[in-house]
Parts: structure tokens; C-alpha cells; sequence
């Protein structure tokens, strides 16, 4: 794989343009640009001040977005080393104060991480099967009306997601399934 495919592009906001490498590690995929060009239109006014958590980082691609846009805060958890450094650099070379990257994996992060978020990027390794699980574990850190992005390689009704994610928004891309999902503890 050359380099040029290690790069991906911030497609908007105070980055717009800008080049950001990462690891060469089988199965890292960014998110494509036309998913996240969609979604962040999706998510205009509410990333904006946002506290994000990005629960599968890989290459950053979602959480540096996020910043890009206006998010108060991101945490990033990534348990490739390689990877993690490379996200750390980036946050570096972007002067971003405002985001952490915790190299483990989210199962173990999930057990012990503190704070409320009203934006969870939901976008695990697809071979992994992870959407379930992590989905329960990071449900009682997400604000009441907070928003999970969710992306996944199978139609977004096959997932057991928990009851309050309330599907309001959906696009298919290849592959790719994306969906944007609000919790709502009381039901309209």
C-alpha cells in the first residue's frame, strides 16, 4: 500500500483540506468522504460545542471531523499503538487542546470512563461484531436527546441496539450503512 492511501482528508470546517496520515494497519478504514460529508451535514448544528466520543477511532476520521466542526471536546479510544501515536501526532500538528486518544480497546475504556456525551461515534471493525456490546456499555454515558452516529457492513435493523436509540436518519454507500440515531429516554 503507498502512502498517499495512509492520508485522509478533513472535508470541513476549521481543517478543511487538510492532510492527515495514519498507520498502515489491515482493516483501518476511514470512513469515506461522501459518508462524512453526509453525516456531518446530518450533524451541523448539533456538533457544534458537542462532547464527542469516537469509540473506535482507527484512523480519526470521524473524531477529527468533529473537532474540525466545532465539537467543545473529543475523546478518541484506539488500542493500536501504532495507530494511537499517529492520532496523537495529528492532534499535535492540528494544535488541538481539546481531544484525548486512550489506547485500549472501548470494551475495557467503557468500564471505567466518567462524563456525559451528547454525540457517540459508533463505528467498530466490522469483522469484530461490536455493535451490540458496546452499544450497551456506552448507552449510560449518553445524555438524554445525545446522538449516536452508528456505521456499520449490514442493514442497520439487523443490529440490537438498545430501545432508547431512536433511528431518525439513514443513507447507504457501497458497503457502508450509516445511520444517526437520538436518545430518548421518554417516547414522543
Amino acid at each position: 500500500m503507498s502512502k498517499s492511501n495512509n492520508q485522509l482528508r478533513i472535508i470541513g470546517g476549521e481543517w478543511k483540506r487538510r492532510i492527515l496520515p495514519f498507520a498502515n494497519i489491515d482493516g483501518l478504514r476511514p470512513t469515506p468522504d461522501r459518508v462524512r460529508e453526509t453525516v456531518f451535514n446530518w450533524l451541523m448544528w448539533d456538533v457544534q460545542q458537542a462532547q464527542a466520543l469516537d469509540l473506535c477511532a482507527g484512523a480519526g476520521a470521524l473524531g477529527f471531523e468533529a473537532l474540525s466542526r466545532g465539537a467543545a471536546r473529543v475523546v478518541m479510544i484506539e488500542p493500536d499503538i501504532q495507530q494511537a501515536q499517529f492520532l496523537k501526532k495529528n492532534i499535535e500538528l492540528l494544535k488541538a487542546q481539546n481531544c484525548d486518544v486512550l489506547c485500549s480497546t472501548a470494551e475495557k475504556v467503557l468500564e471505567h470512563l466518567k462524563g456525559e456525551f451528547d454525540l457517540v461515534f459508533l463505528d467498530p471493525p466490522y469483522q469484530l461484531n461490536l455493535w451490540q456490546s458496546l452499544a450497551a456499555k456506552v448507552d449510560p454515558l449518553i445524555i438524554d436527546q445525545g446522538l449516536i452516529y452508528v456505521e456499520a457492513d449490514q442493514p442497520l435493523d439487523k443490529l440490537v441496539l438498545p430501545a432508547t436509540w431512536q433511528l431518525f436518519k439513514q443513507m447507504k454507500a457501497g458497503r457502508v450503512r450509516a445511520g444517526l440515531y437520538r436518545k430518548q429516554l421518554t417516547p414522543m
